[in-house]
């Protein structure tokens, strides 16, 4: 009897405890479900039908991409982006979206030197995760000694 009062005890200590750390106005502020989650678009860059073998023309299509990375970001459409590692599916990066259609994460690619070029090409994926996600970027800056 005594070690079920204890147990008991613990787990509606535990229940209180992480309760309290539930903040309603920031899980509205970030579109969190009951969760804490929601809904993104994943985009996988991967090498596209065009070969530029011209180091300054596929440097400056590059450049255009990062900028484009920092701009899309800097608008809170971005909420990640980066390279995949050496792969057989010829895949390149990502992207993370914090926007609800595919539909809108197309609109928001197309304007991506690199794939307007046809270097680099994307499938879509809607994702759910962390609506936490997009608040990661603030930390990043903290802890970022050099930029992209």
């Amino acid at each position: 009897m005594k070690y079920t009062f204890l147990v008991l005890s613990f787990l509606l200590a535990s229940t209180v405890m992480f309760a309290q750390d539930y903040d309603p106005a920031l899980a509205e502020e970030l579109g969190a479900d009951e969760r804490g989650m929601k809904w993104y678009v994943l985009v996988i860059l991967k090498t596209g039908p065009t070969e530029v073998s011209e180091k300054q023309q596929l440097d400056s299509i590059f450049a255009g991409h990062m900028q484009n990375i920092g701009r899309m970001s800097e608008a809170g459409w971005l909420v990640s982006a980066g390279p995949i590692g050496k792969n057989e599916r010829r895949y390149r990066g990502i992207y993370i979206f914090d926007v609800r259609t595919i539909a809108e994460a197309e609109k928001l690619v197309v304007t991506d030197p690199a794939v307007a070029a046809g270097v680099l090409a994307a499938e879509y994926y809607p994702w759910y995760a962390s609506a936490a996600l997009p608040i990661h970027k603030k930390y990043h800056k903290k802890i970022q000694k050099k930029g992209l």
